[in-house]
């Protein structure tokens, strides 16, 4: 798969999340959050008024440090195709 290819579907993939209007489990949000964090370059620190989430966040950034931005792309769509493909 070429990187625009990649870059599509993971486009695609934001877009199905964004425009789902039913809650999401809380841990599938954290690793959304983490892995689409890694996947656009965004470094910015968690900015939840809750510290506890921050805490939560930051954790599921720490998880996943190791891997490139491609795996991060990889794995978010894997994740929506999943949870939609699960989900009742």
């Amino acid at each position: 798969m070429t990187t625009d290819e990649l870059n599509t579907i993971f486009e695609d993939a934001v877009e199905r999340i964004n425009a789902h209007t039913e809650p999401f489990p809380a841990d599938f949000l954290l690793r959304l959050y983490a892995y689409y964090k890694k996947a656009t370059n965004n470094y910015e620190s968690p900015s939840s008024k809750k510290r506890i989430i921050n805490a939560f966040k930051a954790n599921a950034l720490f998880q996943i440090k190791d891997i490139t931005t491609d795996q991060a792309k990889e794995t978010y769509i894997e994740l929506v195709d999943n949870y939609f493909l699960y989900r009742k």
